[in-house]
């Protein structure tokens, strides 16, 4: 088994405060034996670093469940702090995935709710207005969320012009029963205009491996400027909303499989 180095030497410490303070973690929270904690004020949960030596092999802990299982990354069985832990061959690896990290961290559930219902606390409710208004405040965090979550890019095309992204939810606003709901960024995917307008009107979903499917009533021409160039990254989370998609009108119900991509 690898061996944690404990104490931290001055190099490992420093690669470590690097790591963490480059990709948003800015508090430090002390260390825990071998490994050096850091927190952040904007990102749920706290990151733990450590290494075997200023060489490598690298370590990170996570606490956060989220984090965690959008992460879907292979464990490593060395013991330590936190939910899981990572190994990395090199610090370039360990680099590479901090700022996934930071960005679920700030995108999972609790964040985008908590800056709702902070954004709104003082707007008033009464009128059909001012409840659209809170609606698009709502809408306006949801899409924010989006960005980061999907890293600001439509993941079925490519396409990262960000006047040309929609922030598309799967369960409609109206549908959800909680602001919890329609602000999870498990609710929505970050499409193309074009794919946003056919998925907000049932004419394409997209099956649990993110392959589209697309309803009958679509043209042979809508279907073939509808080009792709791999499928949705899903988690069990957005399969299960996709779910309800598949099924939310008869004319989905016929589908026809997307054969080409391209």
């Amino acid at each position: 088994m690898t061996m944690i180095q404990s104490p931290q030497s001055f190099v490992v410490s420093q690669e470590c405060q690097k790591v963490a303070w480059q990709n948003g973690y800015r508090r430090a929270l002390g260390e825990a034996g071998s490994w050096a904690r850091y927190g952040s004020t904007t990102a749920k949960g706290t990151v733990w670093l450590a290494a075997a030596g200023h060489d490598g092999p690298w370590f990170l802990a996570l606490d956060h469940l989220g984090i965690v299982e959008d992460l879907n990354l292979p464990e490593t069985d060395v013991p330590g702090p936190g939910l899981v832990r990572y190994a990395f061959p090199n610090l370039t690896a360990l680099y590479a995935v901090m700022p996934r990290v930071y960005q679920l961290g700030v995108t999972l559930p609790d964040g985008p709710l908590e800056e709702f219902r902070e954004a709104v606390t003082n707007l008033p409710k009464s009128t059909e207005a001012e409840r659209l208004i809170i609606q698009r405040v709502g809408q306006d965090i949801f899409r924010d969320r989006l960005m980061t979550y999907w890293q600001s890019r439509c993941p079925l095309t490519g396409i990262t012009d960000p006047a040309l992204l929609r922030a598309s939810h799967i369960v409609a606003w109206k549908d959800c029963a909680s602001d919890a709901d329609r602000l999870d960024v498990h609710n929505g995917l970050l499409l193309s205009a074009l794919w946003d307008a056919a998925f907000d009107r049932g004419l394409v979903t997209f099956d649990d491996d993110g392959h589209p499917q697309f309803s009958p009533k679509l043209s042979e021409t809508a279907r073939a400027e509808l080009r792709w160039q791999s499928p949705i990254p899903l988690t069990d989370k957005h399969r299960a909303r996709l779910a309800w998609h598949r099924t939310r009108g008869s004319y989905l119900r016929n589908r026809s499989r997307c054969a080409d991509q391209g």
